[in-house]
C-alpha cells in the first residue's frame, strides 16, 4: 500500500509495528500473543477467586479487581493490531479508530493511576487508622472511589482527545508503532499543537499523573512512618506484609510510564520508545497477577480452596 508523504489530509494510518525488525517480527508477535494470554488468563483468575471466595470480599481485592479489569482492556486495546496484523498482514487503521484508540489509552491508564491511588489510601486507612477501617472503607465508599476513578480516567482524556481530532496536516501516514499513540501521532502532523502540548503538560503529566503519584507517595510516608513505630519485628513484617505487593506495582508502572513520557517529543527515538512501550502494555499487565497472587498469602490460599473444591465436585460426580 503506498505511503502518504505529502502535506494532505490522512484518512488512514498504517502501522509498521515491528516490521522494521523483520528477523524478530514473527518472534515478537508470539511472544506478544503469549503475553497478552496469561495476561488475560492470569487477571481472569484473580477476579474469578476474589468473586467466588468470601474471604476475598475486602476493600483491598475490590480494588485489585478493578485493577485486572483495567489490565485485560488495557492490553487488549494496545495489543490487538499486531496481533491482527501478524495473522491478516493488514497493518491499516482508520483515523477514527486511531484516535479512538488513543482516547481509550488515555482513559484506562489515568484511571489505573487513580485506583493506584485508591489502593495507598485504603493501606494508610487499614495500617494508620486499624480501628476505624471498616466504618471508612465501606462497599459505598469503595464503590465510590472505583467509579470516581473510571469516571476522571475518561474526563481527564477528552480535551486530549478533541485538540488530536483537530489535526489536520501530515507529513505522513506511517505510524512508527506497534498501535496508536499520541507521541507517534505528534511526531507525524504538520498542524499547529500548541493547545495539546499544554493539555499533555496540564492534564497528562500534573493533573493525571503526578497529582495520584505525589497523593500515593504521601499516603506511604505515613505508611512507613507508622510501620516503623511497630515494636515488634513480626508486627513490622506482617504490616510490610500487606501492602509490598500494590507498592511493586506502583514503581513498576510509574518507572515505565516515566521512561516512555516525561521527554520531550521532539527528542523522542520512536524505535527505542516502542520498545518501552511494549514493556509498559505486554509486562506490565502480565506481572500484575503474578505479583498480587504469589506475594500474597489470601490469594493463594483461596486458589488451594477453590482447587480442592473443583476437585471434590469432579470427584462426587
Amino acid at each position: 500500500m503506498m505511503e502518504q508523504t505529502n502535506l494532505s489530509v490522512t484518512t488512514y494510518f498504517i502501522i509498521i509495528g515491528f516490521s522494521d525488525f523483520p528477523v524478530l517480527q514473527t518472534v515478537i508477535s508470539f511472544l506478544v500473543l503469549f503475553a497478552y494470554l496469561v495476561t488475560v488468563s492470569g487477571n481472569m483468575t484473580i477476579l474469578l477467586l476474589v468473586c467466588q471466595d468470601q474471604h476475598l470480599h475486602t476493600p483491598m481485592y475490590f480494588f485489585i479487581c478493578n485493577l485486572s479489569i483495567l489490565d485485560i482492556c488495557c492490553s487488549t486495546n494496545n495489543l490487538h493490531n499486531i496481533l491482527i496484523s501478524s495473522v491478516t498482514r493488514d497493518n491499516t487503521i482508520s483515523i477514527a479508530g486511531c484516535l479512538t484508540q488513543i482516547f481509550i489509552f488515555i482513559s484506562l491508564t489515568c484511571a489505573e493511576l487513580l485506583i493506584l491511588a485508591a489502593m495507598s489510601y485504603d493501606r494508610y486507612v487499614a495500617i494508620c487508622s486499624p480501628l476505624y477501617y471498616n466504618m471508612i472503607m465501606n462497599f459505598p465508599v469503595c464503590t465510590l472511589l472505583a467509579i470516581s476513578c473510571w469516571v476522571l480516567g475518561a474526563l481527564e482524556s477528552i480535551p486530549i482527545f478533541w485538540e488530536l481530532f483537530k489535526l489536520t496536516c501530515f507529513r505522513s501516514n506511517t505510524i512508527n508503532h506497534f498501535f496508536c499513540d499520541i507521541m507517534p501521532i505528534m511526531k507525524l502532523t504538520c498542524s499547529d499543537t500548541t493547545f495539546l502540548d499544554f493539555y499533555i503538560l496540564t492534564l497528562g503529566v500534573l493533573v493525571s499523573a503526578f497529582s495520584p503519584f505525589l497523593f500515593t507517595v504521601i499516603s506511604y510516608v505515613f505508611i512507613i512512618v507508622s510501620v516503623l513505630k511497630i515494636n515488634s519485628t513480626t508486627g513490622r513484617h506482617k504490616a510490610f506484609y500487606t501492602f509490598s505487593s500494590h507498592l511493586t506495582v506502583f514503581i513498576l508502572l510509574y518507572t515505565t510510564l516515566a521512561i516512555q513520557y516525561l521527554r520531550p517529543h521532539s527528542v523522542i527515538n520512536l524505535d527505542s520508545n516502542k520498545l518501552v512501550s511494549l514493556l509498559n502494555t505486554a509486562t506490565v499487565p502480565l506481572l500484575n497477577p503474578l505479583i498480587y497472587s504469589l506475594k500474597n498469602k489470601d490469594v493463594k490460599e483461596a486458589f488451594r480452596r477453590r482447587v480442592k473444591t473443583t476437585i471434590l465436585q469432579c470427584s462426587r460426580n
